[in-house]
């Protein structure tokens, strides 16, 4: 996505940090928590050195993955295979094949009917968070962007505004 930014192919786009500072502003839009997703009845992941062997992911460059493989690199190990799959439910339907492990966010299983069959494994309070945010060229904030920015930032003040209450 962010070539297509710099290539004027998009306006702008939401994606997760990090992101090249040097090429892109950004405005904050929301922080989501991510989870690492099995097959149901699947033992606890990372308890122990239990890793298992292939995740499923979006292509290489995606900030999922790559906090996914870091988070094997953090504990020793790597994956023995990636599954790259273009879309959450593709990802959850191998999940529950059994095919490997997803980290995604949470709030994708609210989508998903087939609950039941996943575990959900949460990540620690350093690892579980990812910011996702609003960019755009360096210099090139369009109208239709700036205005979709500030829809963002009101939907913020109003989530901040009922966590209060």
């Amino acid at each position: 996505m962010s070539s297509a930014i710099l290539a004027g192919e998009l306006d702008a786009a939401l994606v997760a940090e990090p992101i090249a500072e040097g090429q892109f502003e950004k405005a904050a839009a929301f922080v989501e928590e991510l989870v690492i997703v099995a097959a149901a009845g699947h033992p606890p992941i990372g308890k122990g050195g239990f890793l298992p062997g292939a995740i499923i992911a979006f292509e290489h460059g995606c900030p999922y993955r790559k906090r996914l493989e870091g988070w094997y690199a953090a504990r020793g190990k790597m994956p023995e295979r990636t599954i790259e799959l273009n879309s959450y439910h593709s990802m959850l339907g191998c999940v529950v094949a059994r095919m490997g492990i997803a980290l995604l966010p949470k709030s994708v299983l609210t989508t998903f009917s087939a609950n039941t069959e996943i575990s959900v494994h949460k990540l620690t309070t350093k690892e579980n968070h990812v910011a996702t945010v609003l960019i755009w060229r360096k210099g090139a904030r369009s109208p239709k962007t700036e205005a979709f920015r500030q829809i963002l930032c009101e939907g913020r003040g109003k989530s901040s505004a009922r966590k209060k209450h």
